[in-house]
């Protein structure tokens, strides 16, 4: 497996893999498809922190991303979605795509990611309920599953409520 920086070219691969990682039979695209079109488009597109996991073939088999968010005016960032095709899950994948997006942001000096998932799998990435650093969710219902992971430009005075990039309040 290699984890590298997406490309133009791939964006048709991770539509594919977004759409099966997330495939649900209400629904014919899941949302997370149109959500990846609209960021990319959006001035919270982070080209070198959304990246693809290649199989030895060079076949995307996952992707991740991180865009600007905001924790009141502080420049912060959001993470998701994280797809992996089924053929690839629990394979290692993601856990490869977290950690190489971690590491990425914490050399561009990034202070902290956020997200919006579950506490078992994140946490071994060193995810902490955001509420333990002072930070809110935007909608109060996320506060159990809403998480954050310091990077070493942390500033433990960084508080108050996050905002990911605007696609996200489109969903």
């Amino acid at each position: 497996m290699l984890i590298r920086r997406e490309t133009p070219a791939d964006v048709p691969a991770v539509r594919d893999v977004t759409t099966a990682a997330f495939d649900r039979t209400d629904t014919p695209v899941p949302v997370e498809v149109p959500l990846l079109d609209a960021l990319r488009g959006c001035e919270g597109w982070l080209p070198a922190l959304s990246m693809v996991a290649t199989d030895p073939q060079g076949a995307v088999s996952g992707h991740v991303v991180c865009t600007r968010g905001r924790l009141a005016e502080v420049p912060v960032l959001g993470l998701g979605p994280l797809s992996v095709h089924p053929k690839h899950q629990r394979t290692g994948v993601g856990s490869a795509l977290v950690h190489a997006v971690l590491g990425a942001a914490d050399a561009l000096g990034e202070p902290l990611v956020a997200l919006l998932g579950d506490p078992a799998y994140y946490g071994r990435f060193g995810f902490r309920p955001a509420t333990e650093y002072g930070i809110a969710p935007p909608d109060p219902a996320w506060t159990t599953a809403f998480q954050v992971r310091t990077l070493s430009a942390y500033d433990p005075a960084m508080r108050g409520t996050f905002a990911y990039a605007e696609p996200f309040s489109q969903v």
